[in-house]
């Protein structure tokens, strides 16, 4: 660091300076600990989604998965399209990130900034911009474990 510092010239040494005396001290400690509870919260509320579905539609600990995804990104969709989900963001940082709830606020965001560009254009053009790339990556990675499994098994057996 020091030596970034020697190689700067006199002016910017002092706006480094300047900039260190005014910047803002981050709480560490506090933002971990928000992102920690809202991620958490997240989290029970899928774990009461999952029970929810074993229990009252009798799908199977192997099953259950599929509809408790999909209900949690529904749920983070309807949460952004109120404005609830951004100010949950604010408070929760990372923990607001949690990937399936992340992933449903970043898809439906994309979609609600650019709605004032049509619908063909704005919303679909720019809906997939993130989903896109998931799902793509998403069906790769699935593809290389299964090719890898695969391979596996035939040399085991």
């Amino acid at each position: 660091m020091n030596n970034k510092k020697a190689k700067l010239t006199p002016q910017q040494q002092s706006y480094q300076q300047l900039q260190d005396i005014h910047e803002v001290k981050r709480p560490l400690l506090k933002n971990c600990v928000k992102a920690f509870l809202v991620g958490g919260i997240i989290c029970v509320i899928g774990q009461a989604i999952s029970y929810m579905y074993l229990y009252f539609f009798n799908f199977t600990e192997q099953t259950v998965g599929n509809p408790t995804v999909a209900t949690m990104i529904f749920i983070s969709m309807l949460l952004t399209g109120f404005g609830i989900y951004d100010r949950l963001g604010q408070f929760g940082g990372a923990g607001s990130a949690v990937p399936v709830t992340g992933f449903g606020n970043a898809v439906i965001s994309a979609a609600i900034e650019h709605r004032t560009e049509g619908f063909v254009l704005g919303v679909g053009g720019n809906i997939f911009k993130l989903a896109g790339s998931v799902i793509i990556f998403g069906v790769f990675s699935a593809f290389v474990v299964a090719l890898i499994k695969t391979l596996i098994l035939q040399l085991a057996g």
